[in-house]
């Protein structure tokens, strides 16, 4: 017999701004943002080589679009706050060598999963991807355009994460030549006190000739990188770092939470902890930048990012066919991420492959012809039952009753009883609408979102401290 979770339902509370201070410290917690389910923690060395090579021969005759990853480790500099995959260096030939072995790698790639599935997706991140020269960019962008069947229609996503410290106007020019359509820029905060405090000092007057470049180059979209919880940062510098940003109107800002791990990211220990702002004042900047973006006219789609009314992802929501994986949020249909590069994460049918994150063990893997994975992991019935359900709520607000048992033959509700305590708990809260058909999120609970997803995550309790807060 199916139990349905009867509660009285509680309006909705009109926008996620109107939060009480007990309702934030309520759902503030440490939680995963989500970009996987099972998320990296749960990979294990268990899985081999051979698994990964398995499931790309399987995908090979797939007639699907294909989503590439690289990942470009190297960067000048070291931001203290940084909890990436990343090489600082400055030591001439690194890129070189990288490149050579990016080769070999994608060499045994193609010769498994082919050549012939459209890349409609496609991201370089790092690190710093624009560490590699002009001459770099480009023979690396034609090594892949001989190897894969890159899309040549406007509406793929190949998308780049640009340090400003790192490009000019005649850079954004090649790299649009090259054929990216997206720019992700990393902003983090305008104010030169706190770019002090995490070493990565950027003149305010040089992104706004980036941006304008940019336009003028006709990207179709430009996306910053906004950081809250910075040392010597506070609601002051905060809104004036919100005012620079609002004057040069990106159609996506990431407004992310910095999580102080030191014990996990070296980097991190350069950061005085009493240059940190508190809890409260946190929320408090967190509550400011998303009232002068929604202000602004952006809107909040859920995991951190503000996008323009107008832009894909919004559109995509809407229509209820938003995506989301290891690059966050997408309008791309493509159902396997390839991962390429040390650390590089792959997403092939129902697994999860990792890459060596060590550079020395990823060259040496390669040099010996085989495939650099390190670790990964194959998803079980019950894991793709709850990724199902938390990406579902994390892209598009809501989790469809009947659409959940027509695609699993089991009843939503009776799978997920023992958890309906804890939905009935976020009704009388406003932050989800339980209903005959479904779980949707609220406009407040888009601020709750993570929380929500860790419902129905049953790996979390052990792994809860590696997470930065979810609000």
């Amino acid at each position: 017999m199916t139990t349905l979770i009867q509660t009285t339902a509680v309006k909705p509370r009109t926008a996620p701004l109107a939060l009480e201070a007990g309702l934030i410290a309520k759902y503030s917690t440490q939680g995963p943002r989500y970009t996987s389910y099972p998320t990296a923690l749960q990979f294990t060395d268990q899985f081999t080589a051979d698994d990964y090579q398995r499931h790309l021969l399987r995908a090979r005759p797939i007639a699907a679009p294909l989503s590439l990853y690289v990942h470009l480790p190297f960067c000048r500099w070291l931001c203290y706050y940084c909890g990436c995959n990343k090489i600082v260096t400055k030591k001439p030939g690194v890129a070189r060598e990288y490149l050579d072995h990016l080769a070999i790698e994608i060499e045994l790639l193609t010769t498994q999963i082919g050549a012939t599935r459209q890349v409609t997706q496609l991201h370089f991140g790092g690190g710093t991807p624009t560490y590699l020269d002009d001459a770099e960019l480009t023979e690396l962008v034609h090594l892949l355009a001989s190897h894969f069947n890159l899309d040549a229609n406007q509406e793929r996503e190949y998308s780049i994460e640009i340090d400003p410290r790192t490009v000019s106007p005649d850079r954004l020019a090649l790299l649009r030549g090259l054929g990216f359509n997206r720019l992700s820029f990393g902003i983090q905060d305008t104010d030169p006190h706190v770019q002090q405090a995490i070493n990565r000092v950027q003149h305010t007057e040089e992104i706004i000739a980036l941006v304008g470049a940019a336009r003028a180059y006709r990207f179709n979209s430009i996306s910053f990188d906004l950081i809250y919880g910075l040392p010597r940062q506070n609601c002051t510098t905060l809104n004036h770092t919100l005012d620079d940003v609002i004057a040069l109107l990106p159609d996506r800002i990431a407004l992310y939470h910095y999580a102080h791990l030191p014990a996990r990211f070296a980097a991190q220990k350069a950061i005085e902890r009493h240059n940190l702002p508190s809890a409260s004042e946190k929320l408090a900047m967190l509550s400011l930048a998303t009232t002068r973006l929604i202000e602004a006219g952006y809107v909040y789609i859920g995991m951190d990012h503000f996008v323009r009314p107008e832009d894909e992802l919004a559109q995509c929501q809407k229509e209820g066919h938003l995506q989301r994986n290891f690059q966050g949020y997408s309008n791309t249909l493509a159902p396997d991420v390839l991962g390429i590069g040390v650390s590089a994460i792959s997403a092939i049918g129902d697994c999860y492959a990792q890459n060596s994150r060590d550079i020395s063990d990823y060259y040496k893997k390669l040099d010996a012809g085989q495939l650099p994975i390190d670790r990964g992991l194959i998803k079980s019935t019950e894991d793709q039952i709850r990724a199902y359900v938390i990406m579902q709520l994390a892209c598009n607000l809501r989790v469809s009753a009947q659409a959940f048992t027509d695609k699993f033959s089991i009843s939503l509700w009776e799978k997920f009883a023992d958890v309906q305590p804890k939905l009935e708990e976020m009704q009388q809260d406003g932050i989800v609408v339980i209903e005959h058909d479904g779980i949707t999120i609220t406009e407040t609970g888009r601020m709750m979102l993570r929380y929500v997803c860790m419902v129905f995550d049953q790996y979390l309790n052990a792994h809860t401290q590696s997470y930065s807060k979810t609000i």
